[in-house]
């Protein structure tokens, strides 16, 4: 579980830090909010047909919070790499908890550190590396993590993400 970082939570010296944005901000044309509305509504619609009340409920919501989220700017944070463990925001998570990390660096789109957590419910984090040099970021987390070698593409879930600009 990360830790809140204040004054009193020793972090260890910052190794390496840059900012990054809370999510990524994309520019929809019209046409793409005309194809999600026609989906949303169909999925809306079949969930009605089928008494499946909690499923139209969910997509409802999740139009919102995409609308809404377009028409904000991302909060800009800070991440960093400490001796202890890495820091997102103010939540420091320390290095026991991480299991390992890789590196998809396929610029201009993919450019992200992924570190997987050992817990099995908490998602893994994703980082952007904005212009940070990928080989000088995988050298200092080689120090503290195991590098995931297997993995030489970006998850599922985020491709989709990125494809499709909902994330």
């Amino acid at each position: 579980m990360p830790k809140v970082v204040d004054e009193s939570l020793l972090t260890g010296n910052t190794l390496l830090e840059w900012s990054i944005a809370e999510y990524d901000e994309h520019v929809r044309p019209t046409a793409w909010y005309v194809i999600m509305t026609a989906v949303g509504s169909v999925l809306v619609g079949y969930a009605i047909l089928t008494d499946n009340f909690m499923f139209a409920i969910i997509i409802v919501l999740f139009a919102i919070i995409v609308f809404l989220q377009s028409h904000q700017k991302p909060i800009v944070i800070p991440f960093r790499i400490t001796e202890l463990g890495v820091i997102i925001n103010n939540r420091l998570y320390q290095y026991s908890e991480l299991k390992d990390f890789y590196i998809i660096y396929q610029p201009p789109e993919v450019k992200m550190l992924f570190i997987e957590t050992i817990a099995t419910m908490r998602p893994r984090l994703r980082i952007p590396l904005m212009d940070m040099n990928p080989n000088e970021v995988r050298e200092l987390l080689l120090e503290f993590l195991e590098e995931n070698v297997q993995k030489e593409e970006e998850p599922l879930s985020d491709k989709i993400a990125r494809e499709w600009r909902i994330r």
